[in-house]
């Protein structure tokens, strides 16, 4: 079973007009509304593909109904955590021509301790041994900063896979618990390492302590760079096609949502990365934030290049 966890939802509203202006009124051409999170992003490419999972996280008041129920409506299974708090509202104007953009983004819930103790109680009656959890994204404020790396404590005490995406202090926090797999992009494993990464042949060195730290799976995002994976073993370099990039949101969680599918079905490592970048290369290529089918991630399948260094 793979379980996605999003303690930061939002509902997020992009606003499309005409043209973005100042001190007049605009009128709305279109209007997309998503539920936002990281993981809840990894449940849909996962649900995408046909693969089974649940959606935790927190939700609050009547954004948080709107989240579950669309969520829901897309044949996610959810089984998320209720606060008294409003689950944040996040709003994108974007001119039709997408030149421009106006982002504002609400600071999120506060979630008490009695809250986070009830997540964390529900996690211990889910967490099973062979389980693949996927933990990412920003918290919300009340939450304590060591968070992820409990749930990652609980996990491998079950004997589960924890797959890991964050940044900052949480990131150092959770990788101290030794996560089966964490997702940094460039500059998030510089930070986590303390040091300046300008070359890809840099990495194989770099990863090497984190392995040394009992972490299994070290796989780095590049942007047009591609992806760098490493298994202690041997060290991987994926290289996707030239796409007409539509919008990059939400590939990345795509990519995650494709490593975690087929790690979870049993696939080596380096064919496992060749289709977390078909999903995170198709994704990239559809307007908003919509997840592939099926098809289209096959297509790019056969596209990506997969090299050992």
């Amino acid at each position: 079973m793979i379980f996605t966890v999003t303690l930061n939802p939002a509902l997020d509203k992009e606003y499309i007009v005409p043209q973005i202006v100042f001190d007049d009124v605009m009128r709305m051409k279109n209007l997309q509304i998503d539920f936002g999170g990281k993981g809840f992003n990894v449940s849909r490419m996962l649900t995408s593909l046909g693969e089974e999972n649940t959606a935790l996280g927190f939700v609050g008041g009547h954004t948080g109904e709107v989240i579950k129920a669309g969520l829901e409506a897309l044949g996610i299974s959810t089984d998320l955590s209720l606060i008294k708090d409003e689950t944040r509202t996040n709003i994108s104007i974007v001119d039709q021509d997408d030149c421009h953009y106006v982002k504002l983004n609400e600071a999120g819930p506060q979630v008490s301790p009695s809250e986070t103790s009830a997540f964390l109680e529900k996690m211990d009656k889910l967490v099973q041994e062979g389980d693949f959890w996927v933990v990412s994204g920003s918290l919300p404020r009340g939450i304590p900063v060591d968070i992820y790396a409990q749930m990652i404590k609980k996990i491998n005490q079950a004997q589960g896979h924890a797959i890991f995406d964050s940044s900052g202090l949480p990131l150092q926090m959770g990788v101290n618990e030794k996560p089966y797999l964490i997702k940094p992009n460039l500059y998030e494993l510089s930070t986590l390492m303390g040091l300046e990464i300008s070359e890809v042949s840099e990495l194989p060195d770099i990863v090497k302590r984190l392995h040394e730290e009992g972490i299994r799976l070290v796989l780095v995002s590049m942007g047009e760079d591609g992806a760098f994976l490493s298994d202690s073993k041997a060290c991987y370099v994926g290289q996707s096609p030239k796409i007409n990039e539509k919008n990059p949101i939400g590939a990345g969680d795509a990519m995650v949502a494709g490593m975690t599918w087929r790690l979870a079905l049993g696939d080596a490592p380096p064919v496992a990365l060749q289709w977390a970048m078909a999903c995170g290369t198709a994704a990239a290529s559809l307007p908003g934030t919509k997840m592939p089918t099926m098809n289209q991630v096959k297509e790019f399948f056969e596209l990506i290049n997969i090299k050992e260094l």
